[in-house]
């Protein structure tokens, strides 16, 4: 297990494709928290994930200094209160901001997340298209959003990547895949213009580089292994 800074003893049990291990590895990226990475068998799950996470049985979980921590959106709140003094903070530091953050995060994960797996799994094609339809109209109340919290500046968290650009930013690898998958785009610039330009710097971003799936066809390859 990696120690981070102060001795703590850091891993992470994920799948490579998955945005909701992948927001978990920008936000220790931010941070600068040395970890080790584990990458799980969901078809033969170990038994350090079982053990880990014995409710839900799914990535990702944190282990910090031995004890586990699960869900993405609970443990990226973990890393940035833990590590409250390394990298830059991941939520606003008022109460009201921080409330505000949650709720756009929550809403991400809800409108555009539950599409997201009706897309991929979903058996007939229109079943799929109605889900996109869905996340489109997600996407557009999120334009908005983005200029509410942003304030004008580069990210939701304004100068800086906050929680809401971590959770939305984590499927950004995924839309190019669901494009080629059925044809239809959930980010278009001419639908939704400032998230296209905010997904362009998120992804420029040193903590995002390498992080999110890039390969269409490896991650089409995977997802098929699902289906069979």
């Amino acid at each position: 297990m990696a120690a981070a800074a102060g001795g703590d003893e850091v891993k992470l049990l994920g799948v490579w494709d998955s945005p909701f291990v992948n927001r978990v590895q920008i936000v220790l990226n931010l941070k600068g928290i040395s970890y080790q990475y584990v990458e799980e068998d969901l078809h033969n799950k170990g038994e350090l994930l079982l053990a880990s996470n014995p409710v839900h049985k799914k990535v990702p979980v944190l282990i910090h200094n031995g004890k586990p921590i699960p869900e993405s959106q609970v443990i990226v709140q973990y890393i940035d209160e833990v590590w409250r003094g390394a990298g830059p903070s991941v939520l606003p530091a008022g109460p009201h901001e921080r409330a505000t953050a949650r709720f756009w995060a929550a809403y991400v994960d809800d409108k555009v997340g539950s599409p997201w797996f009706t897309i991929l799994f979903a058996r007939k094609t229109e079943e799929k298209i109605e889900a996109a339809v869905r996340a489109i109209s997600a996407m557009e109340t999120l334009e908005g959003a983005f200029g509410e919290c942003s304030g004008g500046k580069p990210f939701f968290g304004g100068d800086g990547i906050g929680f809401v650009d971590v959770v939305l930013g984590s499927y950004l690898g995924w839309f190019v895949v669901i494009e080629k998958m059925i044809g239809i785009k959930l980010l278009d610039a001419a639908r939704t213009p400032a998230l296209a330009a905010w997904a362009q710097r998120f992804r420029m971003a040193d903590a995002v580089k390498g992080v999110l799936p890039e390969d269409v066809d490896k991650v089409l390859e995977f997802l098929q292994t699902f289906l069979d």
